[in-house]
């Protein structure tokens, strides 16, 4: 990775909203800004290029003043070609449909398979306009989701914003314990043990960024519900959410975990997830 964000743009007006909250983060990093646009057909290529793609620049350089920005044209499908970008990107940012006819079904399979085979950060431009509030950590506790703890911190410290750090916890999610393990319907369910359990790995999960980013406010938040209907609750009070590909519960082989794809289609501000560290 270096120090560019990317954005992918195609005209359409989502895109031109992600590529200005790309050069709003770029600004935070104090990174470059690449905006890169994928062409199928020649013919589109001229106006693209001497147009929106031109007049983009220059709205983000009266934006952002002195951010370096670089334009990107390749031939080939927008999966492909922003795959290969996010090799060398801090952050890729994307908006929430294109100019498909197909709206949000298309784009939503273009930012579901870039979540599970990008490289690096994804940004999805989601939910009401100019959101303000915590930044949202979609926390499980597991090893998987280290890498969205760091960048949830580090996006709240650059934003000068709080970390809301939020575990959700249910017994139907939980191994159980039986009274009788040769009666599986005697079930003995001791749920303060098993908040107790969940607040403890919460405490323990959030310790080390907490240590190593000690002027963020963190406001840890324990809830017992469903899991993707409490986050997507929450983000209606946050700017961003993070969330890993996967947790404590994923599947094996799945790429990308379904509180993840909830959040990418429903949420109610913008969302990054952020692949395990290899």
């Amino acid at each position: 990775m270096d120090d560019t964000v990317i954005v992918g743009v195609d005209g359409s007006s989502s895109s031109l909203d992600a590529a200005d909250r790309a050069a709003d983060e770029a600004r935070l990093r104090g990174a470059r800004l690449r905006i890169v646009h994928a062409f199928a057909r020649p013919s589109d290529l001229d106006p693209m290029i001497h147009g929106v793609l031109a007049e983009t620049e220059q709205r983000l350089h009266e934006r952002v003043p002195g951010l370096e920005i670089m334009r990107t044209v390749v031939s080939g499908d927008a999966l492909t070609v922003l795959r290969t970008e996010s090799r060398h990107a801090v952050l890729t940012v994307l908006g929430r449909r294109g100019r498909s006819r197909f709206g949000d079904l298309l784009l939503g399979s273009t930012s579901m398979q870039l979540a599970a085979h990008g490289h690096g950060p994804l940004m999805v431009m989601r939910g009401r306009p100019d959101p303000q509030g915590p930044v949202l950590l979609a926390a499980d506790g597991s090893p998987a989701g280290n890498a969205a703890a760091s960048f949830a911190f580090t996006e709240a410290a650059l934003r000068g914003a709080p970390l809301m750090a939020m575990h959700v916890w249910n017994t139907w999610s939980e191994p159980t314990p039986y009274e009788d393990p040769g009666d599986p319907l005697s079930v003995v369910v001791d749920l303060d043990q098993l908040e107790q359990r969940h607040r403890r790995l919460l405490e323990e999960a959030m310790r080390p960024w907490t240590a190593a980013h000690p002027d963020v406010v963190v406001q840890p938040r324990l809830e017992r519900g469903r899991v993707r209907q409490t986050l997507l609750e929450a983000t209606r009070e946050a700017q961003l959410v993070v969330a890993g590909t996967r947790g404590h519960g994923g599947v094996a082989g799945m790429l990308l975990g379904s509180v993840s794809q909830a959040l990418l289609l429903h949420a109610e501000c913008p969302v990054t997830v952020v692949r395990a560290l290899s």
